[in-house]
């Protein structure tokens, strides 16, 4: 029962963490021009529900963790233990931190104007990377000290952003292509393709770094490819790398295909090979959720270093 609700709860918390991140850095590089109003209200929706479901999932990661250390869920009540985790553990410290930055997301994205607004678009872009990199500090990248450790929390740090910068940026492109009630009127004055064009700039950078920083992941965790095979550590990460190369496959086919064809097309073409984009976006977004499954589940468990 704990250990399902740690679980769980990290999935949601990983989810919308990595929401708040992709949906807060997108206006950032992906207009040419000011973001439509209409847009702007949508992504400032999806911020306030994204920083609730962070700030609660949070708190339920924080219990079960409470509840897993002391041996039952009767001690998330037990005032002596919650203490002695919140002041006795780095655990617990950092996450005191995140709670906090996490609650203040909830107030900055119900009390500041929903207009767009560079110096909005970027105190909540920095609250949301910092509530998604912190994640680093709470994880295995604190098995390791000195050099070690700090490169480990660096390298799992800038993995956590690139993989938030993609995969959450995502969602408002899938909204850009879907040409719903909420973005049908400002159809003319968003650029699609230069969108995809500035989206797929930004993926080539979130892939390389994930791929780098993946490496050196791997390198503290598993320590050799026949590590991934006798350990059930290993298969779930094999099973987040097949996810990841899920969303490589269909990535590289937006970008070397679809795009292409997308450009040449006439205007009565056009639709055909949004939706094929559109398609293709979903099938992403769906390998993604099944990499943060694996991630929620694999946090879980003893590396397979150590096994």
């Amino acid at each position: 029962m704990i250990e399902f609700g740690l679980a769980l709860s990290r999935f949601l918390h990983y989810a919308a963490s990595t929401a708040l991140a992709g949906v807060a850095f997108f206006p950032l590089y992906a207009y040419a021009a000011t973001e439509p109003e209409r847009l702007v209200r949508w992504r400032g929706r999806v911020l306030l529900c994204s920083a609730i479901l962070a700030l609660i999932s949070c708190l339920g990661w924080f219990a079960f963790s409470v509840a897993l250390m002391g041996g039952g869920l009767t001690d998330v009540v037990d005032p002596e233990v919650v203490r002695a985790v919140v002041h006795h553990t780095g655990f617990g410290v950092v996450w005191m931190i995140r709670m906090a930055v996490a609650a203040g997301l909830v107030a900055v994205t119900i009390m500041l104007p929903s207009r767009s607004s560079m110096q909005r678009d970027q105190l909540i872009a920095f609250l949301a990377a910092g509530l998604l990199a912190s994640l680093a500090g709470a994880g295995h990248a604190q098995m390791k000290e000195g050099w070690e450790g700090a490169l480990h929390v660096a390298a799992d740090a800038a993995h956590l952003l690139a993989a938030g910068a993609w995969l959450g940026g995502l969602l408002p492109l899938g909204v850009i292509l879907l040409g719903t009630r909420e973005t049908r009127a400002d159809a003319t004055t968003v650029d699609v393709e230069g969108v995809l064009q500035r989206f797929s700039g930004m993926g080539y950078a979130a892939v390389a770094t994930l791929v780098g920083t993946g490496l050196v992941n791997s390198w503290f965790l598993v320590g050799s490819v026949s590590n991934l095979f006798v350990s059930s550590y290993g298969w779930i990460l094999l099973v987040k790398l097949a996810c990841f190369a899920g969303m490589l496959a269909l990535a590289t086919t937006n970008r070397f295909w679809l795009m292409p064809m997308l450009e040449a097309s006439e205007r009565t073409d056009a639709n055909g090979w949004r939706r094929r984009l559109r398609i293709h976006v979903l099938g992403e977004q769906g390998f993604g959720l099944l990499v943060l499954l694996c991630v929620s589940i694999i946090g879980t468990m003893r590396p397979a270093i150590g096994q």
